[in-house]
């Protein structure tokens, strides 16, 4: 389970909101702070849903004494700590042709960190993709 941290802030003519550094726009209101809590949960998960159906990374919570100490925190009311379940996206079965030795190569290396070929491919490309380097 990850825990991200939540930034709540207050207006004087107004409910509250909550926002998540680690997921710029992913943001809910709620008019009492037992409320803005419930709703912030539900909006980390729901956003994080999105992100893994658009195939995107999920980042690494944020340390709390970095998000209390940002200077744009300056203005908040408190923070809160949303526990999230790990989330598994939906796996899609594919057909890939690759050479024979390569291939061998793969399942040798997998075996060996005690993980299956499908892993270690999605592994592989997952990295190749956040370097962003074609």
């Amino acid at each position: 389970m990850k825990n991200y941290i939540s930034v709540i802030h207050k207006e004087d003519d107004s409910g509250y909101g909550v926002s998540f550094p680690d997921f710029p726009g992913c943001i809910s209101v709620g008019n009492t702070l037992e409320e803005v809590r419930n709703m912030a949960a539900e909006a980390l998960e729901f956003h994080i849903e999105g992100m893994l159906e658009d195939g995107e990374a999920i980042p690494e919570p944020s340390v709390l004494d970095d998000v209390v100490n940002d200077p744009e925190n300056a203005d908040a009311l408190t923070f809160i700590v949303v526990p999230i379940k790990p989330f598994k996206a939906k796996a899609v079965r594919i057909n890939i042709t690759i050479q024979e030795s390569t291939l061998n190569r793969i399942d040798s290396f997998a075996k060996s960190c005690g993980m299956s070929r499908s892993a270690f491919l999605a592994l592989a490309a997952q990295k190749e993709l956040e370097q962003q380097s074609c």
